[in-house]
C-alpha cells in the first residue's frame, strides 16, 4: 500500500499539469478505502497520464464537432478501469476552478459619447 502512495505522489510532483492531481487524489483516496487497489496502482505499465489518455480515446466516442466532456464520475470511472480497479469509487469532490471571464467585444469596441448624440 505504502508504495502505491509514493507512486502515485511521485507522479503527482513530477507531472504539475492540473487533472494529474486531481486524478492523483482521488486514487490515493481509493487507495486508503480500498488497500487491495493498490497492487494493480503498482503495476509498471499504468500512470496517470496514461489513464488521462484512456479518458481522451472515451471522451472523443461522445465527441460532438470540436468538444468532448465526460462528467467526473465518468472520468474516475474510466481511471478506475484502467487500473484495473473494480470496487466500487468513492465519492469524490472536484475542485472546480472558476470561470475565466472572457473579454466582450462588445466592452472594448464600444464607446459613446454624450457629444455624438448631440
Amino acid at each position: 500500500m505504502q508504495k502505491a502512495f509514493e507512486k502515485i505522489k511521485a507522479e503527482m510532483e513530477k507531472e504539475k499539469n492540473s487533472y494529474v492531481q486531481v486524478v492523483g487524489e482521488f486514487m490515493l483516496q481509493q487507495i486508503e478505502k480500498y488497500p487491495e487497489a493498490a497492487e494493480q496502482i503498482l503495476a509498471k505499465d499504468k500512470s496517470i497520464m496514461r489513464s488521462l489518455e484512456e479518458m481522451k480515446k472515451v471522451a472523443s466516442k461522445k465527441k460532438v464537432g470540436n468538444m468532448a466532456v465526460l462528467t467526473p464520475a465518468e472520468g474516475f470511472e474510466v481511471v478506475l478501469k484502467y487500473f484495473g480497479i473494480t470496487e466500487k469509487p468513492l465519492a469524490f469532490d472536484v475542485p472546480v476552478a472558476p470561470p475565466v471571464p472572457k473579454p466582450s467585444a462588445l466592452a472594448t469596441d464600444f464607446d459613446v459619447k454624450l457629444d455624438d448624440f448631440l
